[in-house]
């Protein structure tokens, strides 16, 4: 269970931005081509890095290039399939021999299975694991055989607050993102055991107004849509640049939402279950709107569409909260947030059992 006494909230937006932090530093992104990725490098060409764009689409990749440069930071791309591990690492050596030493290795890059778990097929389950699981431990093996020798580097995952909690429709995702947090958390013991300057943090993302619903692989009736409250792709941008600058901490929490959803499973996790067996399964469906019938499972899914970084929701996402408050008290925000969320689930509880 999250320990509010080693996460941190993050703020959104970010309020301790200190522009120019990561100026003239290496910084590798997978999943760079749409999505949070999409954002993060926009928001790292702000802070001027130079950016390796990692992803496997061609129209995104090169559009988000040249975001980056107009930004303020320059940018290259490398086509890669984060799950495999050669062409993970013969990226990384690319970008030493163009860019130089990688300073920041940003492991964003996923994908997903819309659908009950007993309709996920096995090749299926597989390839999403491939890609957002083993994509993250095949880019932090890289990052650190080139970071050790060199004793110095940062490692940011793009977590979610469903690394933490499961729901419904999204076992291979959800199952993919625990592990991340696992592996993460191995990882980081072993370079404190044999202490190294080399940091590794985790961002817990909540849920994002992204194309990932778009083009993400799905068995339902009705187009898949994030879990309100829904979130602009920035919020995890500005968590993730924060924790690039700031990697002591072994993980963040990117919005309130995040905070009360791993607070309300740390509390009443039985509660939480209930919940979600009774909302989970409407509230990631869109009306009678039915699936677009694309998907990125197996190949890009913009080799020719640049979906950029924001979703179709943009008239219910927000991009700005009570980030002043957030940042300057994370401990009771944390609290607040979590016995707020606590009173909701029981309230929802004592309806049930009218």
């Amino acid at each position: 269970m999250p320990d509010s006494s080693e996460a941190e909230v993050v703020p959104f937006p970010t309020t301790e931005r200190r522009p120019g932090r990561l100026e003239g530093k290496v910084v590798a992104v997978t999943g760079a081509s749409g999505g949070v990725g999409r954002a993060v490098v926009r928001r790292l060409g702000a802070e001027g890095a130079t950016v390796a764009l990692i992803a496997r689409g061609t129209a995104g990749l090169s559009t988000a290039a040249v975001e980056v440069g107009a930004s303020g930071g320059s940018g290259l791309v490398y086509e890669a399939d984060v799950a495999d591990f050669e062409q993970v690492r013969i990226a990384a050596m690319r970008i030493e021999n163009d860019l130089g030493p990688i300073d920041v290795w940003m492991n964003v890059a996923f994908s997903s299975v819309f659908a009950p778990f007993t309709e996920i097929t096995p090749e299926e389950f597989e390839r999403t694991t491939a890609v957002t699981y083993l994509g993250y431990v095949w880019g932090t093996r890289v990052a650190l055989d080139l970071m050790r020798p060199r004793g110095r580097g940062t490692i940011v995952q793009a977590g979610s607050a469903l690394a933490y909690r499961g729901i419904p429709l999204q076992s291979a995702y959800c199952g993919a993102k625990h592990a991340v947090k696992g592996f993460t958390e191995s990882v980081r013991t072993e370079l404190l055991s044999e202490h190294s300057p080399i940091n590794i943090t985790m961002v817990q993302l909540p849920a994002l107004n992204t194309p990932q619903f778009d083009r993400v692989s799905s068995k339902l009736r009705r187009h898949p849509q994030p879990v309100p409250p829904i979130n602009q792709p920035e919020v995890a941008a500005d968590a993730m640049v924060f924790a690039a600058c700031h990697p002591e901490r072994k993980e963040y929490w990117a919005g309130a939402s995040t905070a009360a959803v791993l607070l309300a499973q740390r509390v009443a996790p039985a509660l939480v279950d209930r919940y979600l067996a009774r909302t989970g399964v409407q509230s990631q469906q869109a009306g009678d709107e039915e699936p677009y019938g694309v998907s990125n499972l197996w190949e890009a899914a913009d080799e020719e569409h640049d979906y950029g970084a924001h979703g179709g929701v943009d008239s219910r996402a927000v991009r700005r909260g009570p980030a002043v408050w957030l940042s300057q008290n994370r401990r009771p925000a944390a609290a607040a947030i979590g016995a707020g969320a606590l009173a909701l689930l029981l309230a929802a509880a004592r309806r049930r059992r009218r």
